[in-house]
């Protein structure tokens, strides 16, 4: 997806399609930025040697409340065993991104929200109401009945590939429905945060080409809101 200097492409964080189309992405629009879906604290995660600075301390429940802290440790736990099915590490996306920004020299800009914010908030979002029907999801065969199943087409899902845009658009309304406040902090308040983020940087850079690296999912609605900061509402950039 491309605007002006801007151009936005949707990943998986475990899937081998997403670090070729990275390459190619790069070759293709010989980007002077490359933008990321991650924070400081995720970034040195990430490029970290030490396995255990991925982890989150006891401590943090405090910070983040006890709702974000297992909601975190349950996320990564998923995230690893999906990634140890297709023999690529959660997060390859944006390590390539990163691998990709030093290789060719690269400016790198972090364009999420410290997730400590965002895990805060859905400890405060997830409410009763949620909980009871993440309750009714589990009970329904882990989210989805056989028949939903077929109906989204995710028994055709390729873990080694990027879901179809059709699959994700469905897979988001399915969540928007179920769980309104989950999906406001997980996703909505993260796409203003990250296309601010790059709107800033079209400002501030304005003859250099922007290339963003986000998960699957976020790109159309990011891009909408950049358009609409850039064209709009350029007071809300200073």
């Amino acid at each position: 997806m491309n605007y002006k200097t801007l151009t936005i492409i949707g990943t998986s964080h475990i899937a081998a399609q997403s670090i070729n189309e990275i390459r190619n992405s790069v070759q293709k629009h010989t980007p002077n930025i490359i933008a990321i879906e991650l924070d400081k604290n995720r970034y040195k995660a990430l490029i970290s040697k030490k396995k255990q600075r991925n982890r989150l301390p006891l401590s943090a429940i405090k910070e983040i409340g006890f709702k974000g802290y297992l909601f975190a440790i349950i996320g990564r736990y998923a995230q690893k065993k999906l990634g140890t099915k297709v023999g690529i590490d959660p997060g390859s996306d944006m390590l390539e991104g990163i691998i990709q920004a030093k290789k060719h020299k690269l400016k790198l800009a972090l364009i999420d929200q410290d997730m400590r914010i965002t895990l805060k908030k859905f400890s405060k979002a997830f409410n009763y109401k949620e909980k009871w029907q993440l309750v009714k999801d589990i009970f329904n065969a882990i989210f989805f009945s056989k028949r939903e199943i077929r109906r989204l087409g995710l028994t055709k899902i390729d873990l080694n590939k990027v879901p179809s845009k059709i699959i994700i658009k469905k897979l988001l309304h399915q969540f928007k429905q179920k769980y309104p406040n989950t999906y406001k902090v997980l996703v909505e308040e993260r796409n203003h945060v990250m296309a601010k983020k790059l709107a800033k940087l079209m400002q501030k850079h304005p003859k250099d080409k922007i290339l963003a690296i986000v998960g699957a999912g976020h790109e159309q609605r990011i891009l909408e809101i950049v358009k609409k900061i850039y064209e709009h509402k350029v007071e809300y950039l200073k």
